[in-house]
């Protein structure tokens, strides 16, 4: 598994990609984190679970807090470590979280019509 690096006054990053704040560094490489996250991505099946519920079937990439983390909540397992916090979800749907707009998908359906989901 990468580690999390980071420089500061800089975001963190995972294999060279931005991932989070410096307070969070600690937290994204605990052992309690990184077991959490597999058992999570586990139940999961792999999934995004966004894409799931549309009808698209696509690999999760990323385990997504639904509350986001911040240094007040960081320590707090109730927060961080909760499956019910958690969800898997690829990266489009991730990115999408977080600029506040839904990934445009499209669908064929039985009849042969294309539509956006």
């Amino acid at each position: 598994m990468s580690e999390v690096q980071s420089q500061p006054g800089k975001l963190l990053s995972v294999g060279g990609k931005a991932m989070a704040k410096e307070w969070a560094k600690a937290f994204y490489n605990s052992t309690e984190w990184k077991v959490c996250r597999e058992i999570y991505r586990a139940r999961a099946r792999g999934l995004c679970e966004r894409c799931l519920k549309r009808g698209i079937v696509k690999p999760g990439e990323i385990v997504h807090h639904k509350t986001y983390l911040t240094p007040q909540n960081i320590s707090d397992p109730s927060v961080t470590l909760n499956h019910n916090n958690l969800e898997l979800v690829c990266r489009e749907c991730h990115e999408a979280e977080h600029r506040g707009l839904m990934p445009r998908r499209w669908a064929v359906g039985e009849d042969g019509t294309v539509a956006i989901v």
